[in-house]
C-alpha cells in the first residue's frame, strides 16, 4: 500500500541519494495536502478524503493565474465541481485570512 497515496514508499532508483531526494520531495508534498484536508469543514464529504481524491477534485483543473504586484488572482473555469469549497479554502488558507 502506498503511503498516503504520495508514493513515498517507492524507492525504485538504484542510487540511495536519488531515493532520499524522492522521499524528501514526497514528504514536502505531504504537508500542504495535509493542511488542505485539515482546513475542509468536517461536515463536507471531502473532509476525510484520500489525497488522490483531493488532488483530482480540488487541485487538478485548468485555471488562469494573473499576478498583480503582491496579489495573485486565480480565474477558475465555470465547470469546477467544488468551486464553493475551493474558494472557502483559498480564503481560509490565505495569509491575510
Amino acid at each position: 500500500m502506498r503511503s498516503a497515496r504520495l508514493a513515498s514508499d517507492r524507492t525504485s532508483c538504484h542510487s540511495a541519494t536519488a531515493n532520499q531526494v524522492r522521499l524528501a520531495l514526497h514528504t514536502a508534498a505531504f504537508w500542504p495536502m495535509h493542511t488542505l484536508r485539515a482546513a475542509i469543514p468536517e461536515a463536507h464529504a471531502l473532509a476525510k478524503a484520500e489525497f488522490t481524491t483531493l488532488r483530482l477534485r480540488l487541485l487538478k483543473f485548468a485555471a488562469r493565474v494573473v499576478e498583480y504586484g503582491w496579489r495573485i488572482r486565480v480565474h477558475l473555469p465555470t465547470s469546477v465541481p467544488e468551486m464553493a469549497l475551493f474558494r472557502s479554502l483559498a480564503l481560509r488558507l490565505s495569509p491575510s485570512g
